[in-house]
């Protein structure tokens, strides 16, 4: 079993940044492919970035291309989201989730264990 824990989420202003962490223990972190999801109020939670096990594939959701970088450090057992040019937009409930195999997946049921989120508020 894996536990993830998310941290990094805060409130911050259009055009900011913010960078989310993802702790994982448990079974081997760089065995697993992982991703990040977001889930705003009202409405049903999304891709938003993904990465293979040892960060040679990343995917991102359009709308967070070219903004968001998603990155992993396997000696720490950590994933990142960076978060840059932050809109009203990306106003959610962050989640990390761990994927059932090495390859990156935009699909949520590609994945099988999830932290229990962090919070992301960008104000206009």
């Amino acid at each position: 079993q894996v536990q993830l824990v998310e941290s990094g989420g805060g409130m911050v202003q259009a055009g900011g940044s913010l960078r989310l962490s993802c702790a994982a223990s448990g079974r081997t972190f760089s065995n697993y492919a992982m991703g990040w999801f977001r889930q705003a109020p009202g409405k049903e939670r999304e891709f938003v970035a993904a990465i293979s096990w040892r960060g040679g594939t990343t995917f991102y959701a359009p709308s967070v291309k070219g903004r968001f970088t998603i990155s992993r450090d396997n000696a720490k057992n950590t994933l990142y989201l960076q978060m840059n040019s932050l809109t009203p937009e990306d106003t959610a409930l962050y989640y990390c989730g761990k994927g059932r195999t090495i390859l990156a997946s935009t699909v949520e049921n590609e994945y099988d264990a999830w932290g229990q989120g962090t919070q992301v508020t960008v104000s206009s």
